[in-house]
């Protein structure tokens, strides 16, 4: 069934990706990336929006790692919808016993209920104006509502939207299966996860590029300084995935609070964002002027690189966060924590 699963994402964002990369502004002056209501239908009717769900919500009961693989699967095409965003919001709909989101889903921090109402922004809202429903975390409460009132319709570096959302009204809510925090390190762990994929699908390229660009007579692959920066390249990307996976290996943990998704999911968040510095640097590079312009399939990976760095919390934040756990263990206990995998974290 993992097979399947992965299969079918994969094979469907491929027969999509030229659709997707012409949905892409050429450039951001021009506005986000056009949604894709075709795409977002097919992407329905094979239930990947309820991919990390089990059986008897309508899920696939798959391993975490694999569910969060179609996230992976959808960066490496550049692909403009907000499945991750639906896929952790039904998980935790599904958690507080709320009902599932219909159609697409965004996650948001929210402003504080008041009783059974919902009054005040939301900023920065991925895919905000396309959302049927909207997952907030407001105070203790996960609340799940319809769409609100788009009064800026932005987007990041890559075309993708962020939008300011004003909600007016009442609305359906539960005690929230997660904190703060974790509700936070959720989105962080999709940016990681999105980030791997990314650099995945850049590191193909460039070394497909390597391979076959000429210069003084032989393929660029051929030279040494460009071999010693594929592989600086290749094990930024190796570390990310690796990180990315070993949090949502961890997911479980974001409900029980142990401490142990945290972790992880903040070390994902810090090492795929060092490795998309890196690796984008080497992709540009080695791809020279070729990898700026507007028809090659580069600056959409690139652009989401440098635009997920930032998006639920920067690496700095969450180094300080994560540092200052360290150091509150004291010597002794600075071993026992870097080795963990579980409770002990």
């Amino acid at each position: 069934m993992q097979d399947i699963v992965l299969d079918m994402g994969g094979k469907l964002f491929a027969e999509h990706a030229e659709a997707a990369f012409h949905a892409h502004p050429k450039d951001t002056t021009e506005g986000a990336a056009s949604w894709m209501p075709g795409l977002w239908a097919q992407v329905g009717e094979l239930g990947l929006p309820l991919a990390l769900l089990s059986e008897e919500h309508g899920g696939f009961d798959l391993p975490a790692a694999t569910a969060m693989g179609l996230v992976r699967l959808a960066a490496a095409h550049a692909v403009p919808l907000p499945l991750g965003e639906t896929m952790i919001a039904n998980w935790l709909l599904a958690h507080a016993g709320l009902p599932l989101a219909e159609g697409p889903a965004t996650l948001a921090l929210g402003p504080e209920l008041d009783g059974d109402r919902l009054n005040g922004p939301a900023a920065r809202v991925a895919y905000g104006r396309h959302a049927a429903t909207v997952v907030l975390l407001a105070g203790d409460r996960l609340v799940r509502t319809d769409a609100g009132t788009v009064t800026e319709a932005s987007h990041n570096v890559a075309g993708e939207p962020r939008d300011t959302l004003v909600f007016a009204g009442e609305v359906t809510s539960a005690p929230a299966p997660v904190n703060k925090q974790n509700f936070r390190l959720l989105g962080a762990l999709l940016r990681a996860q999105g980030m791997a994929g990314a650099l995945e699908a850049a590191l193909s390229m460039t070394v497909d590029h390597a391979n076959s660009r000429e210069q003084f007579g032989r393929p660029l692959g051929k030279f040494q300084a460009i071999q010693q920066s594929l592989a600086v390249m290749a094990t930024n990307v190796a570390a990310a995935g690796a990180a990315a996976v070993m949090a949502t290996d961890l997911l479980s943990d974001a409900l029980a609070g142990t401490g142990a998704f945290a972790t992880a999911a903040m070390a994902a968040k810090i090492r795929t964002g060092e490795a998309a510095g890196i690796g984008a640097s080497i992709a540009h590079q080695t791809h020279g002027a070729i990898g700026f312009s507007q028809e090659y399939r580069l600056h959409p990976l690139t652009r989401r690189l440098w635009a997920w760095r930032d998006e639920w919390g920067r690496e700095a934040e969450w180094c300080e966060t994560l540092g200052t756990e360290v150091c509150a263990r004291g010597p002794d206990g600075f071993w026992p924590f870097l080795t963990s995998t579980g409770s002990a974290a």
